[in-house]
């Protein structure tokens, strides 16, 4: 695995040990990054489930200002953390241990809001529209964000849901990637305010 852009291009990166993390493929990566970029002029990147950080590092080196790393696995901290000194990257990120749901709380209490967030659950959980959601609830995103949801290619997520919209799908063999525009809708309030109900005549 390797940064395959940007400005740490070409810098190795580590793969967090065992069997338990299932890293995006330095093909999969550049084909991701050519249907969501494949640069940026700044904003900030959450990384949720980040194994070894790949994807919020090439993000960065691609052009966000900043980007926060979420994993459970103290191994997964640990590489994070190795990966993004070795790209001299670690001054725009911020590494959480934690699950994914508790970190989406916390990162709301700081009012932290993102333009690009990846997605990549373990295949055997298939909640990843219910995270985005959640997103969405906690007012973790800004309008037009792009949301890069990876998934095991047998399972099929929803083109739309709630306030999001599926604008490319990709397979990879056994891998699919969705991605996903943030377009929140105008409320109930807004849309039926410019309806004028008129007055029964006596």
């Amino acid at each position: 695995m390797r940064v395959v852009s940007g400005s740490a291009k070409g810098r190795p990166l580590k793969a967090v040990p065992g069997t338990g993390t299932r890293p995006t493929t330095d093909k999969v990566k550049e084909a991701l990054f050519s249907m969501i970029g494949p640069y940026f002029e700044g904003g900030a990147a959450l990384d949720l489930f980040a194994g070894s950080g790949g994807l919020g590092i090439e993000a960065l080196s691609r052009g966000m200002d900043k980007a926060v790393f979420v994993d459970l696995e103290p191994k997964s901290i640990e590489v994070i953390r190795a990966n993004l000194k070795a790209t001299k990257l670690e001054d725009q990120a911020a590494v959480y241990r934690n699950d994914a749901g508790r970190a989406l709380k916390a990162l709301a209490k700081r009012n932290t809001a993102f333009e690009l967030v990846f997605l990549d659950p373990p295949y055997r959980m298939k909640n990843g529209h219910e995270l985005m959601l959640m997103m969405h609830e906690l007012e973790l995103l800004v309008p037009d964000a792009t949301i890069v949801l990876e998934y095991e290619s047998k399972y099929e997520y929803p083109e739309q849901f709630g306030p999001f919209e599926q604008t490319r799908k990709a397979v990879y063999g056994e891998t699919a990637v969705s991605i996903y525009e943030y377009v929140p809708h105008a409320s109930a309030d807004d849309e039926n305010s410019s309806i004028e109900e008129e007055a029964p005549h006596d």
